[in-house]
């Protein structure tokens, strides 16, 4: 699967403007193939920011854990920059925020204690060869035949997309089994875009079970789901959240 970034795309329709409804997404996704989350030795789900890893797999990285394996949460950076009009001062506070609430999501779903890089909120593009070396690294000391799990590498968002990509070298590298996901792709893109590589679309299968722990998980991230002020919109506006759940988790694998 080759990467195209759609970051001019993610950037020319604001979060605001609302994107794709949730509606036509469902209709477009019924008839495409499940994902079959067995017979996976061990799972590490790479996350641009605190919160992707449950926005994207929660589920499945639970379902995945419930069958026995493993599964190892890599946050890439501690998500400082979520808020941009916070006072550089202040943005320590909310990244120890951030990880503590990814802890508490990590232990809704029954995923180990997540492990967290620091490199920079906004800036994984440039450390990109960085962390590419790392998860080799971290890859490379798991099971042979493990897999794993990042954002997609079209996915809109440049953090997200230097993820996805460091993550395919890292596979590249050690063999194990890339599974990409997207966040914001729900967002900018619509039913039948070329933009995305729909030939490798699986659904996900969440059940009841599942789908309320991974809605336990979610209310775990109050920074992002809060307004940050008084009259300010938050990170996570409702309508995202309910766009996320509607759909449901999707790889392309």
């Amino acid at each position: 699967m080759t990467a195209v970034g759609n970051g001019r795309r993610f950037a020319d329709r604001p979060v605001a403007a609302g994107g794709t409804p949730a509606a036509d997404w469902i209709e477009w996704l019924r008839d495409f193939p499940e994902f079959a989350p067995s017979g996976c030795p061990a799972l590490t789900v790479v996350a641009p920011h605190p919160d992707d890893e449950t926005l994207g797999f929660g589920a499945t990285a639970s379902a995945i854990r419930v069958g026995g394996a493993p599964v190892r949460v890599i946050t890439v950076t501690d998500g400082g920059a979520a808020h941009p009009t916070l006072p550089d001062r202040d943005r320590p506070a909310l990244e120890r925020r951030r990880r503590e609430e990814t802890r508490r999501a990590a232990r809704q779903l029954g995923l180990d204690e997540p492990t967290f890089l620091g490199l920079p909120d906004g800036g994984v593009a440039a450390a990109e060869a960085e962390l590419t070396a790392r998860l080799t690294d971290i890859l490379a000391a798991g099971p042979r035949g493990a897999w794993c799990a990042a954002t997609w590498r079209g996915d809109g968002h440049p953090d997200h997309e230097a993820v996805g990509r460091a993550a395919a070298a890292a596979c590249a590298r050690t063999g194990a089994r890339l599974l990409e996901f997207p966040v914001w792709t729900w967002h900018w893109a619509r039913p039948g875009d070329p933009a995305v590589p729909w030939h490798a679309l699986r659904r996900c299968p969440i059940d009841d079970v599942l789908a309320q722990r991974k809605r336990e998980a979610v209310a775990s991230f109050a920074s992002q789901i809060d307004p940050p002020a008084p009259g300010a919109d938050p990170v996570l506006p409702s309508f995202v959240l309910r766009r996320l759940e509607a759909v449901g988790e999707v790889v392309f694998a």
